[in-house]
């Protein structure tokens, strides 16, 4: 690789304010210069990110996701307006 051109890789913190919940792992995104840094359970001290959403808090990775009747909206639509006519 050439050296120079790629930016620098180490550890940090990504925390899901949403969930309470934060994870360590390794990034190329380390937050702002004089940013936040947190303690972590290792007794290092690492840049933190805040995110909005993680696997913690998503619904599709919680299962708590809801699932649409279409089949119902579709009913319920040609009754208020019909059913097309045909071709």
């Amino acid at each position: 690789m050439r050296k120079g051109i790629h930016p620098e890789y180490g550890p940090v913190v990504f925390r899901d304010r949403a969930a309470n919940h934060a994870f360590l792992t390794r990034s190329t995104l380390v937050g702002r210069p004089g940013g936040r840094t947190v303690e972590w359970e290792d007794g290092h001290t690492y840049p933190v990110v805040d995110v909005e959403i993680s696997d913690v808090s998503h619904p599709f990775y919680t299962g708590t996701a809801r699932v649409l009747d279409t089949a119902g909206r579709v009913e319920r639509f040609e009754r208020r307006y019909g059913k097309r006519g045909g071709a």
